[in-house]
C-alpha cells in the first residue's frame, strides 16, 4: 500500500508514457516527491534515497557508453565528457525535454518560488526517476532509459564544452557570430535562506532567461539557453 505522499496519480501515468518504461507507479510517485512536499505533509517519504541510487546508475551508464564509443579518447577527455553529460545543467535540460517539472510534488513555498524550473530540483528528480526505473525493471532497462534520454547530449560534441562552462561557450559563440559580448542582469526573490535567482543575458538584440538557487547557477542556465537558441538560428 502506498505511503502518504507516494500514491500514484493520473499525472504520473502521463509521465510514464513519456518515459516509455514499466516503472512501478508508487516508486515513480516517490521519485517525484521533493522533501519540501514531504515536510508539509506529515514528514512522509521523499525522493533523496532514489536520487542517490539514480546518480550511480546514470554515472555508470554514461561512463560505459563513452568508453566503448570513443576508444581514441584518454581518461581525462572521457572524464570531461562524462561530467558535462551528468552535470546539473545538462540533467535539468533533459528534464525540461520531458516536461518533468509539471509532475513534481513540491511544498507550497518551493512551488511559489519557481521550484518547478530550478536546475537543481529538476536534475535531482531526474536521478530519482532513474533510480525508480532501476528498482522497478532492473539495470538493463534503467541503462536503456538513461541512454535514450542523454543520447542527444552524447551525440553533440560541441555541447561538451558549453555544458561545462556555458558562459565561456556563449562568449565564444557571440564572437563567432560577430555579436556583442553577453551582458548579464540578475534579480532575486524569496527569503535569505531560500532565495531564487533569475538571470537575463543579452547578446545584442537577443535575450534569454535562466533561474537557479545561486547567482552563478542562474547565469549559467541563462547562458546555456542563449547558446542553444543562437546556435539554432546561426
Amino acid at each position: 500500500m502506498a505511503q502518504r505522499g507516494t500514491r500514484a496519480t493520473a499525472s504520473d501515468a502521463s509521465l510514464l508514457d513519456k518515459l516509455g518504461g514499466d516503472i512501478d507507479p508508487e516508486l515513480l510517485s516517490l521519485a517525484l516527491t521533493h522533501r519540501s512536499w514531504a515536510y508539509e505533509n506529515g514528514q512522509g517519504p521523499h525522493n533523496e534515497r532514489l536520487e542517490f541510487l539514480g546518480d550511480s546508475v546514470l554515472g555508470q551508464a554514461v561512463t560505459v557508453r563513452l568508453y566503448t564509443r570513443h576508444p581514441e579518447l584518454d581518461e581525462g577527455s572521457l572524464a570531461k565528457r562524462r561530467a558535462s553529460v551528468v552535470s546539473t545543467v545538462a540533467l535539468a535540460e533533459v528534464a525540461r525535454g520531458i516536461r518533468l517539472g509539471e509532475h513534481l510534488r513540491l511544498g507550497v513555498g518551493e512551488d511559489r518560488t519557481g521550484g518547478r524550473d530550478k536546475d537543481s530540483i529538476l536534475a535531482d528528480t531526474m536521478e530519482a526517476v532513474i533510480g525508480a526505473t532501476y528498482l522497478s525493471t532492473g539495470p538493463d532497462a534503467a541503462t536503456s532509459l538513461v541512454l535514450r534520454l542523454v543520447e542527444p547530449l552524447l551525440a553533440d560534441p560541441e555541447r561538451y564544452g558549453v555544458a561545462m562552462d556555458p558562459k565561456t561557450g556563449l562568449q565564444e559563440l557571440a564572437a563567432r557570430l560577430e555579436r556583442p559580448a553577453p551582458v548579464y542582469e540578475v534579480d532575486s526573490t524569496g527569503p535569505d535562506h531560500d532565495r531564487l535567482f533569475t538571470a537575463t543575458v543579452a547578446v545584442g538584440d537577443h535575450s534569454s532567461v535562466g533561474v537557479g538557487t545561486s547567482k552563478k547557477q542562474a547565469e549559467m542556465a541563462a547562458a546555456l539557453a542563449a547558446w542553444h537558441e543562437l546556435s539554432a538560428r546561426a
